[in-house]
């Protein structure tokens, strides 16, 4: 198994930002190996050895012909694989981070963090009509811990479908979903940027690998991403589904491949997404309003103005759709201040005229 700690500097702010991959490369010892990047010295996977052990261990590694590489498959038996030898109406084939995880594994508020990873259901993949989980952010700590913020779960339907849900408290929210039938035989790779925090941000984007087809995104700028009392946010993948309804399982292995979890220096955001040398004051000089061109709503966070002595003038009423209202404003030299992250990434010079 191929293991990569990748620790790139950060410039221009005082921020740890870190990415931890994990990627195999061939049969043997791959519980310790995955422990060893996810929990050095822990234990991060759960699976049904207990209760199933004449197979041997439910995650192992094969060659796969489509990627080329070596990748790890996790597999649920219909019987009799549980959930660890604790749970009876549900089974388990998971990886996870928790709380013995390094800290860069533990996402705490106002952390940007993004995860990547592969993976490939089988061509006649059956799912549950209650869960079939392939993917969850929870939370450590807190009256809400039980229940995921995040699922990626595969549901029983006409037709068949993926779904994104989400949940800050109790009430789970179904935010998009996805003909399970696109999903099904085919490599696809994830990417999941979230922002914790009470207005966090989520975004997700699910490619086909073979022609990089989207088959499901979804992104939103303003979502309770912070479960009240947790202290710490985690991933899990595998396969977690419930066994109500066993007539409509079966056997499954689903692979996976190519795990990685990096913080996000929130000014590495501004220089890929936004040019903000782009942006103009239009009219310039001016009268009655301003139209800041270029702008993207998704492009920043709040304007603050400031007159020549460095004065702030409260705007808020002012600014509207990119426009800003600067009459009866004493003639003189103003600065648009356009902030991200509570950081100031673009001063503008107004001049306003009487």
């Amino acid at each position: 198994m191929m293991l990569k700690r990748i620790w790139p500097l950060c410039l221009c702010v005082q921020l740890s930002v870190a990415q931890i991959t994990l990627t195999s490369n061939g049969p043997g010892n791959t519980y310790e190996e995955i422990n060893a990047v996810l929990a050095p010295g822990y234990t991060v996977v759960e699976v049904p050895d207990c209760v199933h052990t004449n197979f041997g261990r439910h995650i192992d590694e094969l060659f796969d012909s489509e990627l080329n590489t070596y990748v790890f498959r996790f597999i649920a038996h219909k019987i009799p694989d549980n959930d660890r030898c604790q749970n009876f109406d549900r089974q388990r084939t998971e990886i996870k981070t928790y709380d013995q995880s390094p800290e860069t594994l533990q996402a705490i508020e106002d952390e940007i963090v993004e995860y990547k990873w592969k993976f490939k259901l089988p061509i006649d993949f059956q799912v549950s009509p209650n869960f079939t989980h392939l993917h969850q952010i929870k939370s450590v700590g807190g009256p809400y811990a039980s229940i995921p913020m995040i699922s990626l779960t595969a549901r029983k339907a006409s037709p068949d479908r993926m779904e994104l849900r989400h949940t800050a408290t109790t009430n789970q929210t179904t935010f998009q979903t996805a003909n399970l039938d696109l999903f099904r035989g085919q490599w696809v790779e994830v990417t999941e940027r979230i922002t914790y925090g009470n207005t966090g941000r989520y975004a997700i984007t699910i490619n086909r690998i073979s022609d990089n087809t989207t088959l499901l995104s979804y992104t939103n700028t303003a979502l309770d991403m912070w479960q009240d009392g947790a202290t710490f946010a985690r991933p899990k993948w595998g396969i977690y589904r419930s066994l109500l309804n066993m007539d409509d399982l079966q056997d499954e292995d689903v692979l996976f491949n190519d795990f990685s979890i990096e913080e996000i220096d929130p000014l590495s955001i501004l220089e890929h997404d936004f040019d903000i040398h782009k942006i103009l004051v239009v009219p310039n000089p001016s009268k009655t309003s301003v139209t800041l061109e270029h702008l993207e709503s998704l492009d920043y966070d709040s304007i603050q103005l400031f007159d020549s002595s460095g004065k702030r003038i409260p705007s808020s009423h002012r600014f509207q759709k990119n426009t800003l209202n600067v009459s009866g404003l004493v003639s003189g030299l103003y600065f648009i201040s356009i902030l991200k992250f509570n950081r100031p990434i673009k001063t503008l010079k107004c001049v306003i005229e009487e």
